[in-house]
């Protein structure tokens, strides 16, 4: 101790802590990071200018949760609402993936490929254009003939047993007239006339809006591709690159198959039709081919339509038309579809089934459409990717 500590100490003066340069050694010290009354370490609550703990400003934080919840709700909104528009676009590219192959074939035979691509469109435009006109004018006959018949056929039921103990008993002409003569009935045939027009121009737009993204999306497939692929690391560029042209392969297997199966149904359903001396055979036939490319329930669809259409003329020959595309049903099931789609996509059948059944249970149709080339790409990447590293492990 210096003799200046020493008079300070002899006056009560307080006497500063030693430097370090004057520390004996041994002595220590009370970290100066450590608080007072502070239990494992854990810092001190922050004061406020009061001198009180800082508390959460817990209408700031509901507010902000509010809007969150908000913003999701508004987002989700968006997205129903345009459900449709992406809809649109899946299935537009979908059939520009799968027509690519046509395309490249196109090309392969020297030509452009905005010639190829307006070939394929042009004959795309042939087709419906054949369909409908196929399909109208019998269709309108049809009407006209039940319009026609239908007082001949009223007649015909007055007149029978059946119908007029049925009359006697529960007042059914009455009811009907009634229901003609009600105020409100012009009204609901309006509103179901408007109702059919309205569905009819909704298709007509979809079909439209569909050719027309098919038509780009065709034409800007390589340079899509080509982006797609820069997202991957330089790397594994190559393998991706690989994979995905092989998935595009498949796609475009799997609707060349799909159109195989369809143009065989036609073609059995239209000579069938023929032999039995149908009046529309070709118009029933394309409606059998177009149905055919449903999945799963397709030639169903086909077969009950031509076999009520032949019904409407000869009841037992609808019969005898019902029963023989049953079995041909049967046969394209179990055998023609299988072999063509594992040729094309390689994929087993019961995977097949069962992704249409997803597909179409998530996004109807258009989801039962794409469910096999989406299963077909799944099972693709399980076989080049997953399961080779799994067994390098």
């Amino acid at each position: 101790m210096t003799v200046d500590q020493k008079t300070s100490q002899g006056k009560g003066e307080p006497v500063p802590p030693p430097t370090s340069g004057d520390e004996e050694p041994g002595t220590e010290h009370d970290d100066p990071t450590e608080t007072s009354g502070g239990d494992g370490g854990e810092p001190p609550e922050t004061p406020l200018a009061s001198g009180g703990p800082r508390r959460p400003n817990y209408f700031v934080m509901g507010f902000v949760g509010a809007l969150g919840v908000l913003s999701a709700w508004l987002l989700v909104n968006a997205l129903s609402g345009a459900g449709a528009v992406f809809v649109y676009i899946l299935v537009a590219l979908f059939l520009a993936v799968g027509l690519n192959p046509v395309i490249l074939l196109l090309q392969r035979m020297r030509m452009p490929r905005w010639a190829a691509i307006l070939t394929v469109c042009l004959f795309l435009a042939l087709f419906i254009t054949v369909f409908v006109w196929t399909i109208v004018p019998p269709l309108s006959d049809q009407v006209s003939s039940f319009v026609a018949g239908l007082p001949q056929a009223i007649d015909q039921l007055q007149n029978a047993r059946f119908f007029r103990e049925l009359d006697q008993r529960y007042d059914v002409l009455a009811r009907i007239r009634d229901m003609v003569t009600g105020a409100d009935f012009g009204q609901q045939v309006f509103g179901g006339l408007v109702g059919v027009g309205q569905v009819v121009f909704n298709w007509l737009f979809a079909t439209f809006t569909v050719f027309i993204l098919t038509l780009f999306f065709m034409a800007s497939l390589p340079g899509i591709m080509d982006v797609s692929y820069r997202f991957v690391p330089r790397s594994r560029r190559e393998g991706v690159r690989e994979i995905g042209d092989e998935i595009v392969r498949r796609i475009g297997a799997f609707i060349a198959g799909q159109l195989v199966v369809a143009a065989l149904g036609g073609v059995v359903a239209f000579l069938f039709l023929w032999a039995i001396g149908s009046a529309y055979a070709l118009t029933l036939a394309l409606v059998v081919a177009v149905t055919a490319l449903i999945p799963l329930v397709g030639t169903t669809i086909g077969a009950l339509v031509a076999s009520l259409a032949v019904a409407l003329g000869d009841p037992l020959m609808g019969l005898v038309t019902l029963i023989f595309f049953l079995v041909y049903q049967q046969i394209e099931s179990y055998v023609l579809a299988p072999r063509v789609m594992r040729h094309a996509v390689d994929v087993a059948p019961t995977v097949n089934i069962t992704a249409a059944l997803l597909g179409g249970a998530l996004l109807g149709l258009v989801g039962a459409l794409l469910a096999i080339p989406t299963a077909a790409a799944l099972t693709l990447v399980l076989k080049r990717v997953i399961f080779p590293r799994l067994e390098r492990r």
